[in-house]
């Protein structure tokens, strides 16, 4: 796949994580879009904190996130050597894993760090730290590259005058840079080509308001957000030309897990007779899982849905349900935009086929 020529992010968009060769930082996405804030992570703790309480978010990002905060976990442990340095280093993965359930990514980006220590054998202690490291740098570097090839793969879908809908964040925020469902979207927009953007956004915790808006408009994208529940009009009415949205796991049948809402847009996709694209790096794409239905689903705080910015906007007591991901059956998507080509139906044979 021949990767777009763009810069190392979008203009003026922060960085998700950002590693200078001594220090990784996390950008503090809960603070969006008022305060732009990079923490420092100096701990395995510090990084699991920042994943499960979402500073950091999106399938991508959070695996760039455990690996280096992999090695971190590892940093008190340089005097284990062999066995012992390798049984730590299982269980400090295993226990980042728990930090979110859903998306793949954690789990791939911890197996991937973990096979690179014991092939790096017989290095441990601080010598497999340092190879945890160089595996996390890989894994942080090839997500530039996918991020690219996924806007070479989808730039065609995005012609001059699009007007294209998306759910929760899928963007720079959610990766290294340029983002999975806005990867094509930027390179359109990079192209000179006229590009609107409608953003929904995403309750309850208000990704698509908080940091899709904040993101396309600092990059000088035309962008409108809606509310989620407007989406239905705005199809209706003839406003928007095709979705695109991200996805925390792809299962071996091609069923969408992403952001909850996102199988409400698919459904309303499919009776106004919209396209319905999802864009994701191949790492997404979780062989394991059969269906949709084997996935777990996060259940999140309450709170998130009882309050809006700290504030109650509910009764006291009452009862409260948050899954913070659905599932889209497969026969609801268009196709599958991934750094490697994009699939269509069937989708589960087409992602076998690219992927391997």
């Amino acid at each position: 796949m021949t990767l777009i020529d763009l810069p190392a992010s979008p203009p003026g968009v922060p960085l998700a994580a950002s590693w200078d060769g001594t220090i990784f930082s996390l950008l503090d996405q809960r603070r969006l879009p008022h305060e732009v804030v990079h923490e420092v992570q100096d701990s395995g703790e510090s990084v699991f904190a920042a994943i499960r309480e979402m500073r950091v978010r999106g399938a991508p990002a959070i695996g760039i996130a455990a690996a280096f905060g992999l090695a971190l976990a590892m940093k008190d442990d340089d005097g284990l050597q062999g066995a012992a340095w390798h049984a730590r280093l299982a269980e400090r993965a295993a226990w980042l894993e728990t930090a979110r359930p859903t998306a793949v990514n954690l789990a791939w980006a911890l197996r991937r760090c973990c096979a690179a220590a014991t092939a790096a054998a017989p290095a441990t202690g601080a010598a497999g730290r340092a190879a945890l490291l160089r595996e996390a740098e890989a894994i942080l570097a090839e997500d530039l590259a996918i991020c690219r090839g996924i806007a070479a793969a989808g730039l065609d879908l995005v012609p001059d005058g699009a007007r294209v809908l998306t759910h929760c964040n899928a963007g720079s925020l959610a990766v290294s840079a340029w983002g999975t469902a806005t990867a094509p979207i930027y390179a359109a927009a990079a192209a000179g080509r006229r590009v609107k953007v409608f953003a929904d956004e995403t309750r309850p915790v208000l990704q698509g308001a908080r940091l899709t808006a904040f993101e396309l408009q600092t990059a000088g994208v035309d962008v409108t957000l809606i509310s989620d529940n407007m989406a239905a009009h705005m199809m209706a009415t003839g406003e928007v030309d095709l979705v695109i949205v991200g996805t925390d796991r792809v299962t071996a049948n091609g069923d969408v897990v992403n952001k909850i809402g996102t199988l409400g847009v698919a459904v309303l996709a499919r009776h106004f007779d919209i396209p319905f694209w999802v864009a994701c790096p191949s790492s997404t794409f979780d062989a394991d899982t059969a269906t949709g239905a084997d996935v777990p689903i996060e259940e999140r705080s309450a709170d998130e849905v009882t309050d809006i910015a700290g504030q109650r906007v509910a009764p006291d007591g009452v009862k409260v349900r948050n899954p913070a991901f659905d599932v889209t059956p497969a026969a609801l998507v268009t196709g599958i935009i991934t750094e490697r080509g994009r699939i269509t139906a069937p989708l589960g044979d087409g992602l076998a086929q690219l992927l391997g």
